[in-house]
């Protein structure tokens, strides 16, 4: 304890003197199990070291301690939220999308293959435990390399040339990662909105696991969680990301309770959360997140009646009109934040369709020139989207460092005279009378497009396209199916072509991975298969067989292996263009408005912000541990259905 107190004196003079009132504060919601012993004060809790935000320095204002942000989630599984939101990461981007430790009080990075983590001392995960280097030696050791859980050895962020790093645990708070050559990946992959978590709460996860458990010990709870082995016990109990089981331990600012029902789920602080503001506040300033499952066509109608503090999820563009004539009744904004993918819809020519004739014409340019040359993009801006979005291609934002307008006007303009001597000049002729155009194989030119369905604007901007390129000979037919059924059947080179988002960056810089745009993912849904090859280094999918996907593959390995910044631009900006001048994905607006509806009460949420998956959490980025409310809860201080409230 005297060693504790002495830590915390050494941050006080440490600090800036407009943060030397720094006294550590228990949330109220703690006050009483801290006063009857049931859990120890704050300054017992916090790390020797916590990472200590300054929100004015910001823009934003201090908050206060208190009250349950509301929000709604589609499905179960997106559970998730609490992650997203929560964004408590190893090292995370900040709104300027730079790399800063968060969890680690410092990583040192030594030409970009030799990393050392340092923890911050005295961390605690949200039981209490001690959070130390063991636990990331106990992912590394008997996760990551362990047959049973981990068949195909360690992730392949973890790999460079096929090789592992070579690891080591000098102290408790030290962890040490060193490749034979640059890992650029290693950084972003922890930031990531679904971050790998290359740490465990080895204190828990190793009663489930054979090398610490015995089989005596292991066989009452394979009955009682009724799996086959201790795998499967193991990996249903490690639940990082979704959160589903409430007794894992977490670093996250809230916790899941065991209190939650099948659609309604309750996350409450983490008495251990490491971050404070320059007062001394614990952080985050919510006491808890209070989310319920319900369709999305319901959303907009709970929030309209004021059901929700703070929600994103399940509105579309669409619903703007009516989310802004509940503002007053609700008691929220509506806001705009532009979505940050690298087109918001988006056609995706499978390349690697399993049928050979279709197969040929789509790896034909001059056909996916012809389809882009036939979307009239300013009628659908201007129909769906009210002129708010930006007609372009597949390609980075305005925003991206690496942005050159001249990329936009690259086979996006509307040109249905040339996109018809494209197909004319490939063969596909349209016989005397007919209203479309044949394949060599003489079938009629069907075009089918899968899509999951999830947003009318997709549906309404796919009549507009078929329309158009009726003009042009080509029939396009749409074939919804749910997002996981469209996911299969595009990997499985079943699908001919399925719309989707951009790239997940709209916004990367020299520093970006460009995975995404080179065909070592089959989440890229040009070219799953030789994704698929490339992840599993050869044992499912197909090798590459496009000369294009091959440069794309080669500029790629070339970056990944680069430290020199100049070299890595050049790189991006090759990639770049040969995207934009190939169309590979063809794309039709980006930066369409995602609207976010804020609770007039809730504090600290961003005017502005880019609505991006990763990097950024979506929300994440923008730290919503600082979201507070302005005044006291009207309602209990404990959220509906749980049995500590008082009605």
């Amino acid at each position: 304890m005297l060693q504790r107190l002495l830590a915390i004196l050494l941050l006080l003079l440490a600090l800036p003197d407009t943060a030397a009132a720094f006294i550590p504060q228990d949330p109220p919601l703690l006050r009483d199990e801290v006063t009857y012993g049931l859990l120890p004060p704050v300054i017992r809790r916090m790390p020797e070291e916590p990472l200590v935000v300054d929100p004015p320095a910001k823009g934003r204002e201090f908050g206060r301690s208190g009250g349950w942000i509301r929000s709604f989630i589609t499905q179960r599984r997106n559970s998730r939220i609490a992650v997203l939101y929560g964004y408590a990461r190893l090292v995370g981007y900040n709104e300027r999308r730079e790399l800063v430790p968060d969890i680690l009080k410092a990583v040192t990075v030594e030409d970009g293959r030799d990393f050392t983590l340092t923890l911050r001392a005295g961390h605690r995960w949200s039981d209490g435990a001690p959070f130390t280097s063991e636990d990331i030696r106990y992912w590394w050791e008997d996760i990551a390399n362990d047959a049973m859980l981990s068949p195909s050895g360690p992730p392949r962020f973890m790999l460079v040339n096929g090789k592992p790093p070579q690891v080591s645990f000098p102290d408790a708070v030290t962890a040490r990662f060193r490749w034979d050559t640059p890992n650029p990946f290693f950084l972003p992959a922890l930031a990531a909105a679904r971050p790998p978590f290359i740490y465990r709460p080895s204190h828990y996860l190793k009663r489930f696991h054979a090398r610490y458990t015995s089989e005596a010990e292991l066989a009452p709870l394979l009955a009682k969680h009724k799996v086959r082995n201790w795998a499967a016990l193991h990996n249903a109990r490690d639940d990082m990301f979704r959160m589903e089981n409430p007794e894992e331990p977490t670093l996250q600012p809230w916790m899941a309770m065991s209190k939650g029902s099948g659609t309604h789920l309750l996350f409450q602080r983490n008495p251990y959360y490491h971050r404070f503001d320059t007062r001394g506040v614990q952080l985050p300033y919510a006491d808890g997140l209070d989310v319920t499952v319900m369709g999305a066509g319901l959303i907009p109608a709970q929030v309209a009646t004021g059901k929700a503090d703070l929600q994103a999820e399940g509105l579309t563009f669409s619903q703007v009109p009516v989310l802004v004539a509940g503002e007053e009744d609700g008691r929220y904004s509506t806001r705009l934040w532009p979505e940050g993918k690298a087109a918001e819809i988006a056609l995706y020519p499978n390349l690697n369709y399993n049928d050979p004739v279709w197969r040929a014409v789509m790896r034909d340019v001059r056909f996916r020139r012809a389809l882009s040359l036939s979307i009239d993009r300013r009628i659908i801006n201007r129909s769906l989207f009210f002129g708010l979005a930006r007609e372009s291609g597949v390609g980075v934002l305005p925003a991206s460092p690496l942005y050159k307008p001249e990329r936009d006007r690259l086979w996006t303009e509307f040109d249905p005279q040339r996109a018809a001597a494209l197909l004319d000049e490939m063969g596909l002729k349209r016989p005397r009378g007919s209203l479309y155009r044949r394949l060599p194989d003489g079938r009629p030119l069907e075009v089918i497009v899968e899509t999951a369905g999830e947003k009318p604007e997709v549906a309404d901007a796919l009549q507009i396209i078929a329309e158009t390129w009726r003009d042009i000979g080509v029939q396009l037919l749409v074939r919804t199916a749910d997002r996981d059924v469209l996911r299969n059947r595009v990997y499985a080179g079943q699908a001919m072509m399925a719309v989707w988002g951009g790239w997940d960056n709209g916004v990367p810089d020299v520093d970006s991975s460009p995975e995404e745009l080179a065909p070592m993912t089959q989440e890229n849904f040009s070219w799953p298969k030789w994704g698929q090859y490339y992840q599993t280094s050869g044992n499912a999918g197909e090798p590459i067989s496009m000369p294009v996907a091959e440069t794309l593959m080669a500029l790629a390995q070339r970056w990944r292996h680069s430290t020199d910044e100049a070299e890595r631009r050049a790189l991006w900006s090759q990639i770049l263009d040969i995207h934009a001048d190939q169309v590979l994905a063809i794309g039709v607006v980006s930066e369409a408005p995602q609207p976010l509806a804020v609770g007039n009460r809730l504090r600290n949420v961003p005017q502005k912000g880019l609505w991006l998956w990763d990097p950024g959490a979506y929300l994440g980025i923008y730290r919503p541990d600082e979201f507070f409310f302005a005044a006291a809860p009207t309602a209990a201080a404990w959220p509906a259905g749980d049995p500590r409230r008082e009605d």
